[in-house]
């Protein structure tokens, strides 16, 4: 039988080693996001959340409860366009990164 790795410790230790993983999750997200897939883009920012800043400084950056934002990007969750739009800024602002879109 084959040895597993959880997967939340494989994605933290590559967004821990690889700046432009962390960048993709972030960017991949917007693009599900524009492309009404949110599940998929709540998918991605809460492996972003959990592999960098976790959801309690999101809290501090957001000025949200820890369990809204957990609940806001859960599975079952449904997120306002105002809280998905300020996690998704305060998120790239912590990253560091500025996202544009391109039509194509």
């Amino acid at each position: 039988m084959a040895l597993t790795r959880n997967f939340k410790e494989t994605i933290k230790e590559r967004a821990d080693a690889d700046p432009e993983f962390r960048v993709g999750l972030l960017t991949e997200a917007a693009e599900y996001l524009l492309n009404d897939e949110v599940d998929v883009a709540k998918t991605l920012l809460r492996d972003y959340v959990n592999a960098t800043l976790g959801f309690k400084e999101l809290a501090t950056l957001t000025d949200k409860k820890p369990e809204s934002l957990m609940r806001m990007l859960s599975a079952k969750g449904n997120p306002s366009l105002g809280n998905i739009s300020k996690v998704m800024a305060s998120l790239r602002k912590h990253e560091g990164v500025a996202l544009y879109v391109n039509a194509g």
